[in-house]
């Protein structure tokens, strides 16, 4: 059997491990007899903080800072930015109501990645890099903060499952595209970003990802929103979160964005398709409690 095919599953086996511990009530359970103090929305939050900071590395690399100003100001822009978003999680400040700075935040994402497609010359100078990083990785990874819910007064409220279902819809969404692509793929997507993408693994991943997603409606009533919709937004903006990311790593003539997952490349390689989908899936959320 390929050595590297083993490394991948077992690295990717533990990778979902971590995933489920820290983003259900698993993890508080597996702790609660020697540490009962660890509650799941630490676990959680640390997660995502692991993610932000191995992330902002990972992108100074990928983008090839210069030593000057701006590579050192990634850190400090992104913690007050993140640490904004750390007390409206410890302190139920996710209402889900419209507000303009909220609004702004979420703009400011996908004009990003218009950036990026459109005008990636703007992005080799070093402003442009610090812009470009911050709305990246600090906004999407503080809206993630706002999916779960929890209390710490009701114990009886526990730790809901929002996040660790966006994740197996995402896995999923992937896996669907890619046998429906291998099988009966012919019409490329973007074949100079990605050429493996075919528009017809697109729509097997939309249709197959809308049945998972009735599913986790059926049998998981308690999650807000629909999750057929959920599940319709996940299968279109994952491979575009794919695609923002390859197109990162190929303006910049980068294979992958580390190799913190063995065999699986680095943070943003994996979670390129939540990058997007968070934010889009807390913008759901607004809509959805609006109408």
């Amino acid at each position: 059997m390929d050595k590297n095919f083993i490394q991948r599953s077992l690295s990717g086996l533990v990778y979902v491990l971590i995933i489920a511990i820290c983003t259900t009530p698993l993890g508080e359970s597996l702790f609660s007899g020697f540490l009962p103090q660890v509650k799941q929305q630490y676990l959680f939050y640390g997660l995502i903080s692991f993610f932000v900071v191995v992330g902002l590395f990972e992108c100074i690399r990928i983008m090839k800072f210069d030593n000057s100003i701006y590579k050192w100001l990634v850190f400090p822009i992104s913690a007050f930015i993140y640490y904004r978003f750390t007390k409206r999680f410890f302190y139920h400040g996710f209402f889900f109501d419209i507000n303009f700075s909220e609004m702004l935040s979420l703009a400011l994402i996908p004009i990003a990645a218009i950036t990026l497609f459109k005008f990636p010359k703007e992005l080799y100078f070093e402003n442009g890099k610090l812009i470009f990083t911050v709305v990246y990785l600090a906004l999407p990874f503080g809206f993630a903060l706002g999916l779960p819910r929890f209390s710490t007064l009701d114990p009886e409220k526990s730790f809901s499952l929002e996040v660790f279902m966006l994740f197996v819809l995402i896995w999923s969404s992937d896996t669907f595209a890619y046998l429906t692509g291998k099988f009966f793929g012919k019409h490329k997507m973007a074949p100079r970003i990605s050429p493996k993408k075919t528009w017809e693994g697109f729509a097997g991943g939309v249709v197959l990802t809308l049945i998972l997603g009735f599913f986790v409606e059926q049998y998981f009533p308690e999650l807000r929103g629909n999750w057929m919709v959920v599940g319709f937004l996940v299968s279109v903006f994952a491979p575009l979160g794919d695609l923002v990311e390859s197109q990162l790593k190929r303006s910049f003539a980068v294979k992958d964005s580390g190799n913190i997952i063995p065999g699986h490349g680095g943070v943003l390689d994996r979670l390129d398709s939540f990058i997007i989908c968070a934010p889009v899936i807390y913008l759901y959320f607004i809509l959805e409690k609006l109408f």
